[in-house]
């Protein structure tokens, strides 16, 4: 996204979606076709987890890289504009998912966090996600 203006920036910058996203329903649909059931977006919890098995007491984030600073090849890539603002940004995030996930353990819950690179592995994810939601 080379020169562009910031209208155009803007406009693409209007269209990264917080909820339903691309790696979201690939979790989503992982998890539903190993049979188990969840709710979306639990406003009542800490971060509004992605999916949230309620009986188990676990919920799920999936991050993307880039956005929540992964220290995989995506995630530590630098803007090439605005550095300052968005390195500022996405060390908030870093913060914020941190505090996020201890204020949910404080609760009792566990949470698996699942990044959007991690997805390219179908069987990994099921085996993961089995891992975690019947331990």
């Amino acid at each position: 996204m080379d020169n562009v203006s910031r209208a155009q920036r803007s406009a693409v910058m209007a269209k990264v979606k917080a909820k339903h996203t691309t790696p979201e329903l690939i979790v989503r649909r992982t998890a539903h076709a190993l049979g188990y059931r969840f709710r979306l977006h639990r406003s009542d919890l800490p971060g509004s987890p992605d999916l949230v098995f309620v009986s188990r007491r676990k919920v799920i984030f999936v991050n993307g890289c880039f956005w929540h600073g992964h220290n995989c090849p995506r995630g530590s890539r630098k803007p090439a504009t605005n550095v300052q603002y968005w390195s500022a940004k996405i060390a908030r995030n870093v913060r914020r998912d941190r505090e996020v996930r201890a204020k949910l353990r404080s609760l009792k819950w566990r949470a698996l966090l699942i990044w959007e690179c991690e997805l390219r592995d179908d069987r990994r994810l099921r085996m993961r996600l089995a891992a975690f939601l019947d331990d």
